[in-house]
């Protein structure tokens, strides 16, 4: 008995123990933990090379800097409004009453030592975390990265998404100045704005009447605690659904649903992204050194009176503030005696709910038109899904048009135009817009297709031309390397669902059928308009004509040409 278990400890013991004292802590939490599975695992996960890949590591950094420079912020950020005499040593706030919100802003900004570099890594942090966020989805939606099994880490972006938007807007709130103020002021119409129980929200939100004593206290809470709290465990379940799944990679040689081409995690991945943390946070540090943003010193402490124009959120934020311009002011309807503010509901509330409802339910819909439930693991081209293209450009477009109109007072102050007729312009631009980006990038997308066929079949063109004896001149072209060929074929050109018949063997209308019409006509929608990629069977009489054979010939015999021929210059 003692020398089996003599014999199982030997087994267990490492072969040599180790030296430095990093070696024996590791040891020391091994045994423990025995974290060096994981570890040794993690190391040997194969990652795909690719620059695209990037962005989300910039989203993930660059919270990790917002991370860092916020703890430095709520050291001296003071989240109360009650009413204090500032005396710092700018002349013309110096004697003025604020709130010891906007009052701390100020010493942070002038008083604390390197407070404002801080302050500005952390909102330039903020906007390029957003700016990640947005590319990276794009990126994903663009080559259908969020097909199965990814269809909850689609989910977990979206949810990331919204999160940084709350995040943003209640840390841009927080200094208490003229510009926060006006946008919880647009943020208590809204709430208002919701039947029934906007006003009770309003006034739970605020402690009161806006814009109340409290809400200050509970934005930082919100934007210390509670929004990045669920950002962190998202992003952990974010990173772990990615490393679970197996990364996505491009279209190429060798690479199948199967396996993935790419590098270890470590030495190279953890390396690369190392250096691209730094670099991140090097760029930023620039930034927030060189280019000064939010000053809020400029528009003094928060007053309820004035309004200034050229007033403006974060980029993000954009949209919003468009949508919430264009709406005409007379649309309010009155029901029973209550006033319904569409006029504000609209924009606010039904525009947003339409953007995220198709980001968040995009991946089923496409499942289901497609009848597809296989896993994917290697990337689609944007061109060979003209639809989802399509789709996608078209809410960029309306995205861009809403927040360009959010800017509207400034186009035309600086172009010196009418206010009104840019806002009629950005009307009808919202409606045109977007049909008619998404009608551009799908016939944009199919002719590219149409060029893949036509250079596997015929090649690149080489500009060589080559004169027969019967006079006949033809171009010689380049044939296709085995990678680019497989490259431009390997993709599944789908057809719209089948539609069973009406009724059953016995005459009996079906149960559902109306449902299996309108996802019939949505998949319609989808494929009907397609690309069949080159078969084999066509690969092979394209290879056999005539004239390919004459060349072939002609190559052979270059020695010595028939009478009558000639080669032209650039043969020669």
């Amino acid at each position: 008995m003692s020398t089996a278990t003599t014999s199982q400890t030997a087994k267990r013991r490492p072969s040599a123990e180790p030296t430095t004292a990093a070696g024996k802590a590791a040891d020391y939490l091994d045994q423990r933990t025995s974290i060096g599975v994981a570890v040794k695992e993690f190391a040997r996960k194969i990652f795909p090379d690719h620059w695209s890949f990037m962005l989300g590591e910039i989203a993930l950094f660059s919270f990790v800097v917002l991370l860092i420079t916020g703890v430095f912020l709520a050291l001296f950020f003071q989240p109360s409004m009650a009413l204090v005499t500032w005396n710092g040593p700018l002349p013309q706030l110096n004697g003025q009453q604020m709130s010891a919100a906007f009052a701390s802003t100020l010493d942070l900004s002038f008083v604390v030592r390197g407070g404002l570099l801080m302050r500005q890594i952390h909102h330039w942090s903020a906007l390029i975390f957003m700016a990640s966020i947005v590319t990276h989805m794009m990126r994903v939606f663009f080559t259908g990265a969020f097909r199965k099994p990814r269809e909850l880490n689609w989910l977990v972006g979206a949810t990331l998404l919204i999160l940084g938007l709350a995040a943003g807007f209640s840390g841009y709130s927080l200094p208490d100045d003229v510009l926060s103020g006006n946008g919880l002021r647009i943020a208590d119409g809204v709430v208002k704005s919701i039947p029934i129980i906007g006003s009770y929200m309003s006034y739970f939100i605020f402690g009161g009447e806006f814009p109340g004593e409290h809400i200050i206290a509970r934005l930082f809470t919100v934007h210390i605690l509670l929004v990045p709290g669920l950002i962190l465990a998202l992003v952990g379940l974010h990173l772990f659904l990615m490393v679970l799944h197996k990364h996505t990679q491009y279209p190429g040689g060798g690479r199948t649903d199967k396996n993935v081409v790419g590098y270890p995690a470590f030495p190279v991945y953890i390396a690369k992204m190392g250096g691209n943390f730094f670099f991140v946070f090097g760029v930023l540090a620039l930034m927030g050194g060189t280019m000064a943003i939010n000053t809020v010193w400029n528009y003094g402490p928060f007053d309820p009176s004035p309004v200034s124009a050229g007033a403006q959120p974060d980029w993000y934020m954009l949209f919003l503030e468009g949508a919430l311009r264009l709406m005409p002011g007379q649309a309010e309807i009155v029901i029973g005696g209550f006033t319904l503010s569409l006029n504000v509901l609209v924009p606010a509330l039904v525009v947003p709910g339409i953007l995220f409802t198709f980001l968040l339910a995009y991946p089923f819909i496409e499942a289901k038109v497609t009848g597809d439930h296989r896993e994917h693991h290697v990337l689609d081209r944007p061109r060979n899904v003209p639809v989802r293209t399509g789709l996608g450009v078209a809410f960029l477009t309306a995205f861009i048009i809403l927040a360009l109109a959010g800017s509207n007072d400034l186009i035309a102050t600086h172009f010196h135009l009418s206010i009104n007729e840019i806002t009629w312009v950005f009307r009808v631009l919202l409606f045109v817009g977007p049909w008619f980006a998404f009608w551009v990038t799908k016939r944009l997308c199919l002719g590219l297709q149409r060029k893949d066929r036509e250079l596997v079949l015929h090649g690149h063109e080489s500009g060589r031309i080559v004169r027969f004896a019967s006079g006949e001149y033809i171009e010689v072209h380049t044939p296709l390397d085995e990678q680019e060929r497989w490259l431009r074929v390997n993709y599944e050109a789908r057809t719209p669902l089948e539609l069973a018949p009406a009724t059953d063997a016995r005459g009996v209308k079906r149960k559902g059928y109306a449902a299996e019409k309108r996802w019939h006509r949505l998949s319609k929608f989808f494929f009907e308009d397609r690309i069949e990629p080159v078969t084999p069977a066509e690969l092979t009489a394209a290879h056999a004509h005539g004239e390919h054979e004459a060349i072939d010939a002609t190559r052979e015999e270059h020695t010595a040409l028939p009478a009558g021929a000639t080669r032209t210059d650039q043969e020669r």
